[in-house]
């Protein structure tokens, strides 16, 4: 199995636990269901994470752009849902499908034309981008980021 496919596993094989018990168990208990939808969360968050030097950004999630002694120009942007990003001097810039490490080059090559060797940092502060589907014989059918 491939390196990306591993996360959706994990998510996939979290859903079935959850849904395989959520049958077995008799009706009337809902404090039971609520920890099952609790731990298709925890496995959701645990299989997707922004950390994962291939996670690539995508429409809806929530950057965190430091730029090293340039306080103007550091903030928090979302992703807009064009996959874009809106900076001061740079203007727009294409965020969804590259890497933290792949937008901050860009983001650094594009500021050097104002700024001196700039240094950028681009973090992942909330992924919105990515969603587990809950349903079946659940409490409540929902999404969940």
């Amino acid at each position: 199995m491939g390196e990306a496919m591993k996360p959706l596993a994990c998510v996939l094989l979290g859903l079935s636990l959850v849904t395989a018990s959520a049958r077995a168990q008799a009706p009337g208990k809902p404090q039971a269901q609520e920890s099952q939808t609790a731990a298709v969360k925890n496995n959701a968050a645990s299989a997707i994470s922004a950390n994962d030097p291939t996670y690539k950004i995508g429409p809806q999630d929530m950057l965190r752009i430091d730029v090293w002694k340039e306080p103007e120009i550091s903030r928090a942007v979302p992703v807009r849902p064009d996959g874009k990003i809106s900076l001061p001097l740079l203007n727009d810039v294409q965020a969804a499908g590259l890497s933290p490490m792949e937008l901050s080059k860009v983001i650094a090559e594009g500021l050097k034309n104002y700024i001196n060797n700039p240094e950028v940092t681009v973090g992942v502060t909330e992924i919105n981008s990515r969603s587990v589907y809950v349903a079946g014989e659940v409490t409540q059918q929902e999404a969940y980021q």
